[in-house]
């Protein structure tokens, strides 16, 4: 039985959500609902998750990052980013790479009283593997009997023993050079045993069942409107340094510039504004609020090789030659960024410069649809969300109008969100656009990702058939010398993207945030999400502003 440490049951302040429902439904120009009565509260926009369960989700991760804790954070100093201890005090590693003891801070309690122990460790790894949803299962498959339970041959992990309450050994079933690199990433928050089992299915979903050890709590969550997420004022390291988060969940209809210099919002996620980014990034009047964040991360067009005519190489790639990639970049980002040949982006360990670029080639491309059995070309559907930004709309319709040129008669198809993400997961989308930015530092995470099994494939709507190639990828994890992995992994970005085509690089580039002149201490992930923690950002007094 788990201690239970009383603690008082945090409310809701109601005032700090009237500020997201005012925001959402006042018109630009009204004063009275924009200025928030909670004022240390940092007001932001986001896209809403699906849920909070951050097992069952790869994305939109703000309110895990703020109520969740992980083993060890990746933290970014002199601008490069290293791994430090969190929940976990301390680790050693064994001479065979084997064996990782860890040692919990002791103390630790959940924001509902019950003490962290390593039975919650042990019951979130086993979870991670054996949840029929789980979306980030491959952060711990190397751990020894992971898929022997994830097949379901057995109730127990094999590799995790419990030494005490605040002890605990993971046993790997080969080196993984990635293993503790992947413990700082979202999918790897602690979760409380006997919140999660009660929730069931729910866990994720509401307050009440969206329980961890970190700065903030999820106190309200209005669908299509917003969260509110109070102080955890008894977080084991430390308070956070604002009295809550009001986010407000994006509305494509939504005056965001309006709102943001009206004061409804302190930080402004400018990928929202479309052509209005321009306002900020060009004018002199707020180009001193705003600030930049490489993004580690590549955006791409996906194509899904479980479907006619996708399944032929010379097809996707006419797809590819057929797009002036420059004018595409223009239009989505202004140009500020580069072009991507590949998978694994600039700032990412493994980048190759010297990949070949995918050239403009239309000529070449109508060359192939011929020899592919198809010179009056097809039909081909393009997905997207209705989260969408605006620029990227322009993007996949001047993508259709290229694709037009060769006689691929693309048609676009919005969809609501959840809608979108479902068939997403399921294999079932012939084509969309997406953006992967780094969970942590390491090739593994992007190609593994994508291509590092069928269901893995599957889950992007990719079905890349390859099963040796798939196998490569797993077995890259437990090369032993650094340069023999870049090695093996350039060898295999090579293949899957520029022999295969099995999806069509785009761009990476910077991301930009507008920030009122009242917030201090915000900075931009070293990964370049639009998901940040939000612990050490504080509202300055009125009388430093403006300093």
């Amino acid at each position: 039985m788990k201690i239970r440490i009383k603690t008082a049951l945090y409310g809701v302040m109601a005032t700090a959500f009237c500020l997201i429902l005012s925001a959402c439904a006042g018109p630009a120009g009204d004063k009275s609902a924009s200025a928030p009565k909670t004022s240390a509260y940092l007001t932001f926009l986001d896209t809403e998750p699906a849920l909070a369960d951050p097992q069952r989700i790869s994305e939109k991760y703000t309110v895990v990052l703020n109520v969740f804790d992980r083993l060890a954070e990746e933290k970014e100093e002199d601008g490069r980013n290293r791994m430090v201890p969190s929940l976990a005090d301390s680790w050693e590693v064994s001479g065979d790479g084997l064996v990782y003891t860890f040692r919990l801070h002791p103390g630790v309690t959940f924001s509902n009283g019950a003490a962290l122990t390593a039975e919650d460790v042990e019951f979130t790894f086993h979870r991670l593997i054996s949840h029929p949803e789980s979306r980030n299962r491959d952060l711990a498959m190397s751990i020894l009997g992971a898929e022997a339970l994830r097949e379901k041959k057995t109730d127990k992990l094999a590799g995790f023993k419990i030494i005490d309450d605040l002890t605990f050994t993971i046993t790997l079933a080969y080196p993984c050079a990635t293993f503790l690199e992947g413990l700082t990433t979202p999918g790897a928050s602690i979760l409380d045993k006997e919140t999660t089992l009660k929730a069931g299915d729910a866990f994720g979903r509401t307050p009440e069942t969206t329980v961890g050890t970190g700065p903030f709590m999820l106190t309200e969550w209005t669908k299509y409107k917003g969260i509110v997420m109070k102080a955890n004022p008894k977080c084991w390291s430390g308070p956070p340094k604002c009295d809550g988060l009001s986010m407000h969940f994006y509305a494509e209809n939504s005056p965001l510039r309006q709102m943001f210099l009206n004061g409804e919002l302190d930080i402004l996620d400018l990928d929202k504004l479309g052509i209005d980014a321009e306002y900020f990034l060009r004018g002199d009047i707020y180009r001193k609020n705003v600030i930049r964040g490489h993004r580690v991360g590549i955006s791409y067009i996906a194509l899904n090789q479980s479907l006619p005519p996708l399944q032929d190489v010379r097809v996707r790639k006419a797809l590819q030659l057929a797009l002036d990639r420059k004018i595409l970049m223009q239009t989505a980002i202004s140009n500020r960024g580069i072009l991507e040949n590949g998978i694994f982006p600039r700032g990412l360990k493994g980048h190759n410069p010297g990949l070949p670029e995918i050239p403009f080639d239309p000529t070449k491309a109508r060359q192939l649809l011929q020899e592919a059995g198809y010179p009056g070309g097809f039909d081909l559907t393009i997905s997207y969300s209705d989260t969408t930004a605006q620029r990227v709309k322009e993007m996949l319709r001047l993508t259709a109008a290229m694709w037009k040129k060769i006689g691929v008669r693309a048609s676009l198809m919005e969809m609501e969100n959840r809608s979108f993400l479902n068939r997403r997961n399921h294999g079932e989308l012939a084509c969309y656009t997406g953006t992967w930015s780094a969970d942590y530092n390491d090739p593994d995470n992007f190609i593994s990702a994508f291509f590092g099994s069928r269901e893995n494939s599957l889950g992007r709507s990719l079905c890349y058939p390859n099963e040796a190639v798939m196998k490569r990828v797993v077995d890259a994890r437990s090369i032993v010398d650094p340069e023999a992995r870049i090695r093996e992994y350039r060898f295999l970005e090579k293949k899957i993207i520029q022999d295969d085509a099995a999806w069509i690089p785009l761009y990476s580039g910077y991301h930009f945030f507008a920030v009122n002149e009242r917030v201090n201490g915000f900075h931009v992930r070293w990964n370049g999400w639009s998901s940040n923690r939000y612990a050490d950002v504080s509202i300055k007094a009125e009388a430093d502003r403006g300093n």
